[in-house]
């Protein structure tokens, strides 16, 4: 469960921007979009949150820097080299912010436990990591390491409570690995929940990777889970009665006649002997009552990208994950992205309380049946061309009032002001 995520001298990010998943004390739409946090003495959590902006705002910026996290924990310590750059990007809009490292937070429970874990990193090193740990009602410090740069030498502290083999761990740290993955690398099991929370429970899905269709194709080799895809794809309303997969093995012959023959024995190398998968969609006809099969490229886009969420929606709801996802409404009419929503917000559907934060430029979710106030975000550039993270609450928005008319209307600001263009 996500808590908040705080990102500094990130991207278009310069000051720190944090975004928080905890509900305040309204009482609209509780029982659906917020669920009690398992830490007693924590508020209670949203189920999700709405990012808006202009284009080139930030939204983007603020799923690549959540995705950044996660890829560096996991991959720090087993892809990378001594002396191998970090692709941590700073603040390149002033020169001081340009030499100075990122910085990424994340606040979050994991089985039963409240986690806070950061790091700092430049292109060339980590200059900062921290743990604290929850168990009780007290913070506990696990560990710290803070980069000194007059002895060009890391400073470590190491709590009573973080126990194990710590100086192996620590020299087995490279300048450029996080201490969190070398520790894993190394069978700590105290940091595997936190570990475990980046690897198993944290989705990114961004704008710029398209969503492909493998994982829901996969689900579709059980008849029980493409039992349940099939059910997802009707109940937004798509006329479709079967999922078909067909395999074969990979042929010269599938590849197009006008493809430049460099081309096909490169491809052919690598699919020489391998199995394909022909996906098809089966439809109703209106006359014979058979069944018509359409190829997954014949389908509309809003179709293939509802399948293609189909298989990681469901396997978010079925195990309570935390996904961060850049433009959901692309390809999908406002009532599918409603459709989505509604599996998040309801209680029977999320059992396990997974949590959504994505960004939007659909504002129709800009409706109080559907959202609490506390849920809406904004983004927007400052006069030093730095993204401002902000909510909705900031603006004391009256209960009932109308959020999407107030959003286009510029009371909450994130619009972008198109000028006019002359020759």
């Amino acid at each position: 469960m996500l808590i908040e995520f705080s990102v500094t001298n990130y991207r278009s990010f310069l000051t720190p921007q944090s975004l928080t998943l905890i509900a305040n004390t309204a009482t609209e739409l509780h029982e659906e979009n917020s669920f009690i946090s398992p830490v007693s003495n924590l508020p209670s959590l949203l189920r999700s949150a709405v990012v808006y902006g202009s284009n080139a705002a930030g939204k983007s910026n603020l799923v690549l820097a959540i995705a950044f996290m996660k890829k560096f924990v996991l991959s720090s310590a087993k892809e990378s080299q001594e002396g191998e750059k970090i692709g941590a990007t700073p603040f390149l809009f002033n020169r001081q912010s340009s030499q100075k490292p990122s910085e990424f937070e994340v606040l979050f429970i994991q089985d039963g436990i409240r986690y806070q874990y950061g790091f700092a990193a430049n292109s060339e090193r980590v200059t900062g990591e921290w743990l604290f740990a929850y168990p009780e009602s007290r913070a506990q410090k696990w560990f710290e390491r803070n980069y000194d740069p007059e002895t060009q030498k890391d400073i470590w502290y190491f709590g009573p409570k973080f126990t194990g083999h710590r100086k192996v761990w620590q020299e087995a740290t490279r300048s450029n690995a996080l201490f969190l993955s070398t520790a894993i690398q190394l069978n700590n099991e105290q940091l595997k929940p936190v570990f475990n929370w980046f690897d198993k429970t944290l989705v990114v899905l961004g704008e710029r990777e398209s969503i492909a269709p493998v994982f829901s194709t996969g689900e579709c080799e059980e008849a029980e889970k493409k039992k349940k895809i099939l059910k997802f794809m009707n109940a937004a309303d798509l006329s479709i009665t079967d999922i078909l997969l067909e395999k074969k093995e990979f042929s010269m012959e599938d590849l197009p006649p006008d493809m430049p023959q460099s081309i096909k024995e490169e491809i052919d190398r690598d699919l020489k002997g391998k199995k394909l998968t022909r996906l098809l969609f089966m439809h109703p006809s209106s006359d014979n009552g058979e069944d018509v099969a359409l190829e997954f490229n014949e389908e509309s886009a809003g179709t293939r990208k509802l399948f293609a969420l189909a298989g990681p929606w469901l396997d978010v709801l079925n195990n309570g994950l935390v996904i961060f996802m850049d433009e959901l409404d692309t390809s999908l009419h406002p009532f599918l992205v409603r459709f989505l929503l509604s599996l998040l917000h309801n209680p029977e559907t999320n059992r396990h309380n997974a949590q959504l934060i994505f960004a939007t430029h659909d504002t129709t979710v800009l409706d109080q049946t559907l959202l609490r106030r506390d849920q809406v975000w904004f983004v927007e550039k400052d006069a030093d061309n730095a993204t401002r993270l902000y909510p909705l609450s900031d603006y004391k928005p009256r209960k009932g009032e109308a959020l999407q008319k107030g959003y286009l209307y510029g009371r909450y600001g994130a619009l972008p002001f198109p000028g006019e263009l002359r020759f």
